[in-house]
């Protein structure tokens, strides 16, 4: 980019945290909206998030925190979303198309909008009139826990716009995140909806006692139906095999720090939805998820077995014995 241009994290989860401390490698001051103020206080004084990836320090110093996101908003060019999909609208409850006005919005949410059924890049455009080209998606294979202990990850940074998506990416590149960009901006937020939804389903065969067997070829399939799904909804040239797909559906199907994963896990061992939620008390993403891409499924008609088992399980109450068994019979 010809100058500086000046980024907010909107969020105070652990992904949040991660992707400011992420920021804070390379830029002199991070802007980042948190809706709390006890949150707030906390960082400034203490240096660190007292309620996600509390190892992770800050130095306050570059960190221009506020709970007001209208101000927020209005002091940066480009904007990274890292709330929870469906709080997110919650959370631009007090804002305009106005407050957008020229700038970049950045997804990293992963997960889409339940009441509009939008992937977050559609819901800025058509909601707040962000153009195309001002849409981008962050996305993995890359768990913030693992950003915490600065274990080597990589990300995707997708936008039709380069320009932005490859300053955004050098802004994120430090010793233990890589970097690469992409155009994709439509198929890389499905599948890394998708992926959570596979997630959850393979946390169900674990805690239903299947093997690692039955568990790759779940996920051998998982992959297959993202292909079918993301080529159906916005065909364009993509290699499903590269790391924001295939990638991150691995990390987040096996990964101890997976929460969908966790949330599935629970579900197989009996935990009713509700207890599953209240016990981990973060989001689990999948479970929004999966019943947004069954509506959107509608249009498409695409086959998509365990999209539909996962579905079954958690908001039809089928027995997830039952409904695994029956999956069985339709993989291969």
């Amino acid at each position: 980019m010809s100058h500086s241009k000046k980024i907010a994290v909107i969020g105070g989860g652990s992904w949040a945290t991660a992707i400011v401390k992420m920021l804070s490698n390379n830029m002199p001051e991070v802007y980042w909206w948190v809706r709390s103020t006890e949150t707030v206080e906390h960082i400034k004084k203490y240096k660190h998030n007292p309620n996600y990836l509390t190892s992770v320090e800050f130095d306050t110093e570059k960190l221009i925190l506020d709970t007001d996101i209208k101000k927020i908003i209005k002091e940066v060019d480009i904007l990274i979303m890292a709330v929870p999909s469906a709080f997110l609208k919650q959370a631009l409850s007090n804002t305009t198309s106005e407050d957008f006005k020229g700038k970049q919005v950045f997804s990293a949410i992963k997960g889409i909008v339940p009441e509009d059924l939008l992937i977050v890049g559609e819901f800025f455009n058509k909601k707040f009139e962000v153009a195309t080209d001002n849409i981008g998606v962050i996305t993995g294979p890359c768990h913030a826990e693992e950003v915490a202990m600065e274990k080597l990850s990589y990300l995707t940074i997708a936008s039709q716009n380069k320009e932005i998506a490859s300053y955004v990416a050098s802004k994120l590149n430090c010793r233990y995140i890589k970097t690469t960009v992409s155009d994709d901006i439509y198929g890389t937020e499905y599948s890394a909806v998708l992926k959570n939804v596979f997630a959850i389903a393979n946390g169900i065969c674990h805690g239903l006692g299947y093997g690692d067997n039955f568990q790759a070829v779940l996920i051998s399939n998982a992959i297959q139906e993202i292909k079918r799904f993301v080529d159906a909804v916005h065909p364009i040239d993509r290699d499903i095999k590269s790391s924001a797909y295939l990638g991150d559906l691995l990390v987040t199907a096996y990964s101890q720090f997976s929460r969908n994963r966790t949330f599935g896990n629970m579900i197989g061992k009996g935990y009713s939805v509700k207890s599953a939620q209240m016990e981990m008390n973060m989001v689990a993403e999948g479970y929004y998820g999966v019943k947004c891409i069954h509506e959107i499924n509608k249009q498409f008609n695409i086959e998509m077995p365990i999209t539909t088992a996962v579905y079954h399980i958690l908001y039809e109450k089928i027995s997830p014995a039952i409904e695994m068994k029956l999956l069985t019979d339709q993989l291969s």
